[in-house]
């Protein structure tokens, strides 16, 4: 055994769970209401330059593989079922509805 086999086994299946649902419940919803808030402050604002949609975009590729490998692959690991309804689901709770509420508080602060 490699020294990373060993801090593997002693990490375990028990600290796998906390770690994914610390991501899964506190991590990704505040990313997440973040980016959808950063996100539609930049689509509204009308100043598109090349800096700012950079940003935009790298926060785009980042917001979709934290979704895809820390959210949804790793509930598809801890629940492995065939048609992966657990894992959709961590998805839309964890990353899609955080998201959105993210849009939504920014286009109400906008009309105030």
């Amino acid at each position: 055994m490699t020294s990373a086999d060993t801090r593997d086994a002693d990490f375990g299946p028990r600290g796998q769970k906390w770690l994914a649902s610390t991501v899964r419940f506190f991590v990704a919803p505040l990313i997440l209401f973040i980016s959808g808030f950063f996100t539609t402050d930049f689509l509204l604002s009308g100043i598109y330059t090349w800096p700012r949609t950079s940003k935009v975009l790298v926060l785009t590729i980042t917001v979709l593989v934290l979704s895809y490998e820390f959210v949804y692959k790793e509930q598809r690991a801890l629940r492995p079922d065939s048609s992966g309804s657990c894992a959709v689901r961590a998805l839309l709770y964890s990353c899609v509805i955080p998201y959105v509420v993210g849009v939504i508080a920014l286009i109400v602060l906008a009309r105030m």
